[in-house]
């Protein structure tokens, strides 16, 4: 059963989604780590990386309200958790203003990130080139005329900014360097944070259908979607078996502790019967995700 919202307050709390903040951040911390490791880690860095990149999944979900209103999937047959404009306690233009104070701090943050980090013209027009990109990415996945979420393309936007991007951006920020075993970890986020999108979409299936959102699951089924589930978890894991094989950082195999409840998040997913049984999922999943990265970065430095 839905829980209803009753105050303007808690709209605006479910419009942010406080519960997927820890996987923006565990890109952020993945790379600092690696960066620690290599003696190269500076706070500043962190500090506003985090900042930066809580701003942008702040926007993400915020335009992801606005779109998915928008366009038909949070409609009345929706199974998930209510939205703000789905309420009816935040209007459009509101959530659109919302949308644009994000965009701004977003933008203020990483320019400020750039200036502390990058000594170099070009390297700094190309972050800033890649922040807007993020920007872009953010507002335009379930946003605009034809938002590419709608065409089943979230999954590789999901894998190159909360990957690649996210775990290798940071790791040259602090490092003013990039790194081959980086590309692991880096891979290895991908995969989780892919995951993380998949669960929500294994979730809004059948509201996704009717809307036209042809996301990965609508597009393979729910069966398959699931066993895609599956494998982003697997093959996440098997990138950090590569990274300490080649590393022989043995001490950061525990991170496989996490992947114990990844797995049972992957079984509580592939047994949920309805989109309420699903919901919870999505939420471990990140957690998860961040639990990794934080015992990935104990045994690496320790």
């Amino acid at each position: 059963m839905k829980r209803e919202i009753s105050t303007k307050k808690e709209a605006w709390l479910h419009a942010v989604r406080l519960r997927t903040l820890p996987l923006a951040l565990a890109s952020i911390f993945a790379g600092s780590f690696i960066a620690a490791w290599q003696n190269s880690f500076r706070w500043e860095i962190l500090v506003l990386a985090s900042l930066t990149t809580v701003f942008l999944q702040i926007l993400s979900n915020l335009s992801n309200d606005y779109g998915d209103s928008v366009h038909g999937a949070d409609s009345i047959d929706r199974q998930g958790p209510v939205r703000a404009v789905q309420s009816g306690l935040i209007t459009l233009p509101e959530m659109k203003k919302a949308m644009y104070l994000f965009g701004a701090l977003s933008l203020i943050s990483g320019l400020s990130l750039l200036y502390l980090a990058v000594q170099d013209l070009q390297i700094f027009l190309l972050f800033l080139g890649l922040g807007l990109a993020a920007i872009w990415a953010s507002i335009t996945y379930t946003s605009g005329k034809n938002p590419y979420g709608y065409a089943g393309l979230g999954d590789l936007s999901v894998f190159i900014f909360f990957g690649l991007l996210g775990v290798l951006g940071t790791y040259f920020l602090h490092t003013y360097s990039s790194n081959n075993l980086a590309v692991l970890i880096a891979v290895a986020l991908g995969f989780f944070s892919t995951a993380v999108l998949n669960i929500n979409n294994i979730r809004d299936i059948d509201s996704d259908k009717l809307a036209g959102k042809k996301s990965i699951p609508v597009r393979i089924g729910r069966s398959n979607a699931v066993k895609y589930n599956w494998s982003l978890i697997i093959l996440g894991n098997l990138a950090l078996l590569w990274f300490v094989i080649y590393s022989s950082e043995w001490f950061s195999l525990i991170a496989l502790l996490a992947s114990i409840i990844m797995i049972k998040v992957a079984r509580g997913v592939q047994v949920a019967q309805s989109a309420q049984e699903t919901d919870p999922y999505l939420k471990k999943m990140a957690i998860s995700t961040l639990f990794w990265v934080v015992l990935f970065g104990i045994g690496l430095l320790f």
